[in-house]
């Protein structure tokens, strides 16, 4: 009996000593929390844009005996985008050209003949520039990514170009993310075509986008 007891004691300590080691222990934990951390920087995410969480930032600027631009948010309908790694991989969004919001203060006052902001906003719809009755949205679509540059192919107006969304920056945190990027187009190339009725005042061909969208996790 003392024999049979010792044997199993000493089979015992044998399997410990061949058991790993703490160090061993320790690697293995390691390697495996690396191993997840891969998994998920090679995993694409899909996101639905929250519309009211989002924004659109549009800008204009006009030069003559003074300089001054306007500026304000443009509705955004819906959207979604793709990322894998932290970087975008996919997306696109669509505007409502009929909820065009000035947010700056270069308007004559309320009542005015002309030059209020109401008086802005109808002119914007109109023919001269983007017609939004024919034309209520505008939709961008990426075509390709490459660093922090989305190309894509922009709609306004019914007219397609492709255009660049550059500065782009992913965040993407418990399920949500926000992306975040620049457009700038020449609203010439879009039938946007409308001349300052002021012959020494030029308004800019460019028309400047901030583009801030928030996503869930589908």
């Amino acid at each position: 009996m003392k024999l049979t007891v010792l044997t199993a004691a000493a089979a015992a300590v044998i399997f410990v000593s061949c058991g790993p080691s703490a160090a061993e222990q320790a690697a293995a934990r390691e390697k495996a929390v690396a191993d997840s951390i891969a998994a998920a920087a090679g995993k694409e995410m899909n996101y639905t844009v929250d519309a009211g969480a989002s924004t659109v930032r549009w800008a204009g600027n006009v030069t003559g005996a003074k300089v001054y631009g306007h500026y304000g948010n443009i509705g955004l309908n819906n959207g979604t985008f793709t990322t894998k790694g932290g970087q975008l991989v996919s997306g696109a969004f669509e505007v409502n050209m009929k909820g065009i919001t000035p947010l700056d203060s270069n308007y004559a006052p309320d009542g005015s003949k002309e030059g209020t902001k109401a008086a802005l906003i109808g002119h914007l719809a109109t023919g001269e520039f983007f017609q939004a009755d024919s034309f209520p949205t505008a939709i961008f679509k990426v075509t390709s990514v490459e660093g922090n540059i989305a190309t894509g192919e922009l709609t306004v107006r019914g007219k397609t170009n492709t255009e660049k969304v550059t500065d782009i920056v992913i965040t993407e945190e418990n399920g949500t993310a926000k992306a975040t990027g620049k457009l700038v187009f020449d609203r010439q190339k879009y039938g946007v075509s409308w001349k300052h009725f002021m012959k020494d005042a030029v308004l800019a061909d460019n028309i400047e986008l901030e583009i801030n969208l928030s996503g869930t996790a589908q």
